[in-house]
């Protein structure tokens, strides 16, 4: 039996427009997810928070509920409508952003950034379910680079956004502003985006059970979401913190800082990005491993180079040593993401990406942003105003960890591919 809706018009033209309407959703993604770290100052100074409880809000308060239910709602995904349940959870996301504005205590921000969770859990996955539908498998890796794109600009458009509001007007504004904007564009998603032509026979009401035990068979698959989370850790984790580095160290303003780290964030964020998805689609030509290869390559570069701008004096050298590894962080995105939507048979895939980004989110969120802030909170009797720099400095062996894990992931990959 054929999808109950009408076809979904296959020309390239129209391709382009889902993805940019998928990339403007991913971009709300992200600017609901990374304005916290830029507003984080502020509201420990008003909350008087230690960083201990902003890691509990920008990590576990959200993780937990965005991780876990990343699967019930992609299967409702893979057995619905993607395209509504993409919609759906962009403005549920984008309502409890807005409340977060209103928040009065730490007990109520931790209530509202959980219903973020909530809703973003609905977003990502089945998003690239829906990419895999339209773009044939040798373009796939580009394509979900143009998507991953909403990473960076819409972590730059949050700390930027929020650092301006935050400075000119106070941090619960930048809240309700960026949430009520994702409201809105809720029903110009749907308007705009059909579901993708697919065949909804017996085989696509498989058991969540069914494509966990094919997943767990597979080697590659262990090693791809153990290595993306090693580098989530330190990934999101210095997404979160750097803004209160930047204030700390360097004295910079809300605004001040959302400028120096937004423009790291498009200039090496979009490079990375795109990178990872051209670079991956070619090299992986001849050898399927390498996207896994890739990857591994660009966190060995990164570390180095990190260790620079997490070291520097002076605000130039900051952000002249953040921007290359920045770009080098982001090449995985495209090529595992890519490389995971080939481990099952088509109409497994949203459930697959939930089952990825389970692990990788609540090791890499959950985990990498509490531990980072907990470890300053610790350093602190021993480096004093430093700890944080200290604890990033240390934190980036969670890069060499994510480096051999993709390494050793190449040739399972290779073997276990499904076409």
């Amino acid at each position: 039996m054929t999808s109950a809706e009408t076809s979904a018009p296959a020309s390239p033209a129209y391709r382009g427009v889902v993805l940019a309407m998928l990339l403007l959703v991913y971009t709300f993604n992200f600017v609901d997810r990374q304005i916290l770290s830029i507003l984080a100052p502020g509201i420990m100074e008003d909350m008087n928070l230690t960083k201990s409880q902003m890691g509990l809000l920008g990590g576990i308060a959200f993780a937990s509920v965005y991780s876990t239910l990343a699967i019930p709602l992609s299967m409702l995904a893979d057995r619905t409508s993607r395209t509504w349940v993409i919609t759906g959870s962009l403005a549920v996301w984008s309502g409890f952003t807005a409340l977060c504005g209103m928040a009065t205590s730490f007990t109520q921000l931790f209530l509202f950034r959980l219903g973020v969770g909530v809703g973003e859990a609905g977003g990502v996955a089945p998003s690239y379910a829906v990419i895999a539908d339209y773009f044939p498998a040798g373009s796939r890796a580009r394509a979900l680079a143009i998507y991953s794109l909403g990473i960076p600009l819409g972590s730059a458009a949050g700390v930027m956004l929020g650092g301006h509001i935050a400075k000119s007007i106070d941090w619960r504004t930048a809240f309700i502003v960026v949430g009520v904007l994702g409201v809105l564009i809720a029903p110009l998603f749907r308007l705009i985006v059909r579901e993708a032509p697919r065949e909804r026979s017996a085989e696509a009401a498989t058991p969540v059970s069914q494509v966990f035990a094919i997943l767990a068979r597979k080697k590659s698959f262990w090693l791809l979401s153990f290595g993306a989370s090693a580098s989530s850790m330190l990934g999101y984790g210095l997404a979160f913190w750097l803004p209160t580095l930047m204030k700390e160290s360097f004295g910079l303003d809300p605004a001040e800082t959302g400028n120096f780290y937004g423009a790291i964030l498009l200039l090496g964020g979009i490079a990375g990005v795109l990178a990872g998805g051209f670079i991956g689609d070619r090299v992986a030509r001849g050898d399927r491993g390498n996207y896994a290869r890739l990857p591994a390559i660009a966190f060995v570069l990164a570390v180095p180079l990190f260790a620079g701008g997490v070291m520097s004096s002076t605000v130039m050298a900051a952000f002249l040593f953040f921007v290359v590894p920045q770009a080098l962080a982001y090449i995985w995105l495209a090529p595992v993401i890519a490389a995971i939507q080939h481990l099952v048979p088509p109409h497994m895939r949203a459930t697959a990406s939930a089952s990825f980004l389970l692990i990788n989110n609540l090791i890499g969120i959950g985990v990498g942003i509490y531990v980072l802030g907990g470890l300053a909170d610790a350093l602190a009797p021993v480096y004093g105003g430093e700890a944080l720099r200290y604890a990033m400095l240390f934190s980036l062996s969670c890069y060499l960890l994510a480096a051999l894990l993709m390494w050793l992931a190449a040739k399972p990959l290779r073997e276990e591919w499904v076409d």
